[in-house]
C-alpha cells in the first residue's frame, strides 16, 4: 500500500506516507519481528516454556507430594508465590516466612510475552531456588510448604505426561530440595 502512495505522490516523504497509511518503516517493523522471533524461539531463554527433550524429564517415582487441602503437618518454611499479567506488564512475587517470620520479598518483572501461568510457574521454581540459601538451625527440621493460588500449576505438576520446560524445571527442584 506504501508503494502505490509512493508512486502517485512523488514529493512525499517516506515519513509522511508511513504516517498516512498507518503503517511503521520498514526498518522498525523488521526489527519488531526479529525481537519476537527471538523471544519466542529462543531455546536459551529459561522463562519461556517449551517442550523438554526426554533425557532432561524427571523419572516418574522421583514425584514429590502436592496437597490442595490444609494439612495438620507443622511447617518450618512457608512460602507463598503468585504471577499476574494486567495492561502494565507481567510479573510475579514470592514471600518466604520462616518460623512465621518474614525472610525473604522476591519480585520478578518478565517481558510482556510471558503469560499469565509463565509467570505463575517462574514465581514458585525462583521460590524453590531461594529455599536452597536459607540457613536454619541444625535441630530445626526443614519442612517447606509452598502456596499458590494457580490450580493449573497444580494439575500441571500431577499430570505426569506435562513436560513442559518449567514444570519440569520445578519438578527437579523439589526433588534437588528433598535429597
Amino acid at each position: 500500500m506504501n508503494i502505490k502512495i509512493a508512486k502517485a505522490y512523488f514529493t512525499t516523504s517516506n515519513d509522511a506516507i508511513y504516517i498516512l497509511t498507518g503503517n511503521a518503516p520498514v526498518e522498525l517493523k523488521t526489527e519488531e519481528v526479529a525481537n519476537l522471533y527471538t523471544i519466542t524461539k529462543d531455546t536459551q531463554n529459561q522463562l519461556l516454556d517449551h517442550e523438554t527433550e526426554n533425557q532432561d524429564w524427571t523419572h516418574l517415582a522421583d514425584t514429590v507430594r502436592i496437597t490442595e487441602q490444609n494439612e495438620t503437618m507443622e511447617h518450618t518454611i512457608h512460602t507463598y508465590t503468585d504471577g499476574s499479567k494486567t495492561e502494565q506488564g507481567v510479573g510475579s512475587g514470592i514471600a518466604i516466612y520462616v518460623n512465621n517470620k518474614l525472610t525473604h520479598q522476591i519480585k520478578h518483572k518478565f517481558n510482556n510475552v510471558c503469560s499469565n501461568n509463565q509467570a505463575e510457574q517462574t514465581a514458585i521454581l525462583k521460590a524453590l531456588q531461594a529455599l536452597e540459601t536459607i540457613k536454619l538451625d541444625n535441630n530445626t527440621p526443614r519442612k517447606v510448604k509452598v502456596f499458590t493460588d494457580s490450580k493449573i500449576i497444580i494439575f500441571s505438576l500431577k499430570n505426569a505426561k506435562n513436560r513442559k520446560h518449567l514444570i519440569e524445571e520445578i519438578r527437579k527442584e523439589t526433588n534437588d530440595l528433598e535429597k
